[in-house]
């Protein structure tokens, strides 16, 4: 086994080296994967987060939407379009072990921290959010909504599940508990990807909600239940503008696990922007390849893997540095959603 070794301390460019030298590994010890679906494939890749390179691909799940990991690595949870269902990946076989009928076409999926519960967005008409039952593999319910959902998430502290609808464009928030809606914000332009921070206490601060065809994101405070700011990415001049860029002006949002850093894409300028939380100063910006779709994180915070749909590739993010780091030619065809998985073996 490799020894470990701190990275905080080490230069940039040895860290660079490092990164691909060394097994990642989180807090736990784990070993750091990344998921990364293809829509208009037919498998899932799997990338080694230590050494950059695809480790694994798991076929048969065609037009692969959300991407979602148990936290005790031991299963991978993806929405599979062609089939309505959520199909169950064992981490030890890297094959398809259930596929789990749902009430309609699904989007996205989120799981809680502890691990028991997945919401799955049904983006049918007339919209709702599938329940599954992680331990039984299961859908145990179907919760009734206002409109197609495109995205579900969980906040941080799992208390709630969030939906978001690009027709009728509003954020409905659900009491994981009772699996009952509670509350429910309407915006003027239909909700994409979102992304959550945390108050000191670990309850939910606000929410950070990417908008159809608005190049940037709106502030929602969670207390308040209001919206308190929109903010626009910096304007590139129309021949910069990336053409045929696939989904929304803006797609994929991502939170540090310190709360201290909002990761975010503009599809139409092909480019990462950090900001610091709460106060959302711009930190830096890095133009990425065709299209940036999705983001998902380290563990650690330290880097953003992110979904090039035009290229068929994914970014490695420095984040700190603003910088990327290297590029991953995936093989798969369009991919979108990823997610992070920590596994033990």
């Amino acid at each position: 086994m490799t020894r470990r070794i701190k990275l905080c301390a080490l230069p940039l460019v040895a860290l660079a080296l490092l990164v691909f030298t060394l097994p990642l590994r989180s807090a736990s010890g784990g070993l750091v994967r990344i998921i990364q679906t293809n829509s208009a494939g037919d498998s899932v890749h799997i990338i080694d987060a230590a050494t950059n390179k695809i480790v694994a691909e798991i076929p048969g799940i065609e037009r692969a939407h959300g991407a979602a990991a148990s936290p005790d690595g031991t299963l991978m949870w993806i929405s599979n379009e062609a089939d309505n269902t959520v199909d169950v990946i064992s981490t030890k076989t890297m094959k398809v072990t259930k596929k789990i009928p749902l009430s309609g076409h699904p989007n996205n999926l989120a799981i809680t921290p502890d691990g028991r519960k997945l919401y799955v967005a049904i983006a049918q008409a007339p919209g709702a959010v599938d329940v599954i039952d992680a331990a039984k593999q299961t859908k145990t319910r179907t919760i009734s909504v206002h409109g197609g959902v495109h995205n579900t998430y969980v906040t941080p502290d799992g208390k709630y599940a969030v939906a978001g609808m690009i027709g009728a464009r509003n954020m409905t928030v659900i009491d994981t508990k009772t699996d009952m809606p509670v509350w429910t914000h309407y915006f003027d332009l239909g909700v994409r990807p979102m992304a959550f921070d945390a108050n000191p206490d670990g309850s939910t601060r606000r929410a950070y909600a990417q908008l159809s065809e608005y190049n940037g994101f709106a502030v929602v405070d969670f207390e308040t239940r209001k919206e308190v700011a929109r903010i626009k990415y910096p304007e590139l001049p129309k021949d910069k503008l990336t053409e045929g860029h696939g989904g929304n002006t803006a797609h994929g949002i991502a939170v540090t696990p310190d709360n201290k850093t909002l990761v975010t894409n503009s599809s139409i300028n092909s480019v990462v922007y950090v900001y610091s939380l709460p106060d959302l100063k711009l930190l830096g910006q890095a133009a990425v390849g065709h299209s940036p779709n999705w983001i998902t994180l380290t563990p650690d915070g330290k880097f953003a893997y992110i979904s090039l749909a035009g290229a068929n590739s994914v970014a490695v993010l420095d984040i700190k540095a603003v910088k990327v780091v290297t590029e991953i030619k995936t093989g798969g065809q369009v991919p979108k959603r990823n997610a992070t998985i920590v596994m033990t073996q």
